[in-house]
């Protein structure tokens, strides 16, 4: 049943665009699960239009207790709250908003949903000092945050353009280390994971062919891109006998705190949301 705490309260996903945000599905179902009187909706707002929107949800003109953000607020979200989060000041990006006595808090749990989705589909994973990222953009950052705070010795980052792989080592710390994609071969060798933050693949797209078999033969390979849910580069890894995790968990499991903010209750990812989720996917592929 729900309680006079959770009536009446509404929460949002902001970005532009923002049509195919799969976010209200997953809110959604908890929404129902726990029979709560809210609701959780897409807004579409542009960059321009984004401090005016953040002002409203400030001072509760915009009626929502707080939100999400994706592409392309990020960055913007963390530096107009009123009280960013070690976390996402450190990464300079914000995915999850809420307010508190007319102040605007940020966090960012693109990381925790990450190291979730591992947790729950391939344990013990992190067993390894080793990890190669593929990527330096947006979507990387808390990715290396996430393998560098759970404690693996070595993250190295191969990117097609090397300098952007710098600027990360820099902001990251002495654990991360970037390389232009030659290195690619040479830095997989021994490695325990090998993470695609990259759009390679994203709607079965070609990729190039990995050296996947210069990881160690008990190393995971895993993809933030979920459509389709078993990306190129998975199949790749699955030829070669490799463990394979693919990038929906991540999406459902960085859900799991935000939501708790905003309704006062802690959901869980469950088979029947993941099937919901991949059968929207097939829908609208």
């Amino acid at each position: 049943m729900s309680d006079s705490r959770e009536t009446g309260r509404h929460a949002f996903v902001v970005g532009y665009p923002i049509k195919h945000s799969r976010s209200p599905i997953i809110h959604g179902y908890w929404l129902r699960q726990f029979d709560i009187e809210g609701s959780y909706r897409a807004v579409e707002v542009t960059e321009a239009d984004f401090p005016v929107f953040l002002g409203r949800l400030r001072d509760g003109t915009a009626g929502y207790s707080g939100g999400n953000v994706t592409i392309p607020h990020k960055e913007m979200a963390v530096r107009l709250a009123d009280r960013p989060d070690v976390l996402s000041e450190e990464l300079g990006a914000a995915n999850t908003l809420w307010v508190e006595d007319g102040l605007v808090y940020s966090t960012n749990t693109d990381g925790l949903g990450f190291l979730a989705n591992l947790d729950e589909r391939r344990p013990g994973w992190d067993r390894f000092e080793k990890a190669v990222v593929l990527g330096a953009g947006g979507a990387s950052r808390a990715i290396i945050q996430a393998l560098r705070d759970r404690g693996f010795n070595e993250i190295h980052v191969v990117n097609r353009t090397v300098e952007r792989a710098e600027e990360l080592a820099d902001r990251f710390g002495r654990k991360v280390f970037a390389h232009p994609m030659g290195a690619l071969s040479e830095v997989l060798a021994g490695a325990g994971l090998f993470v695609n933050t990259t759009s390679l693949g994203m709607h079965g797209t070609p990729v190039p062919n990995f050296p996947l078999e210069r990881l160690k033969p008990e190393a995971t390979v895993t993809d933030i891109v979920y459509v389709p849910l078993v990306t190129p580069l998975l199949l790749q890894a699955e030829h070669h006998g490799l463990a394979t995790v693919d990038g929906l968990g991540m999406l459902l499991h960085q859900a799991v705190p935000g939501f708790e903010k905003w309704f006062g209750r802690r959901p869980e990812v469950t088979p029947e949301l993941r099937a919901l989720v991949i059968a929207d996917m097939e829908t609208h592929a």
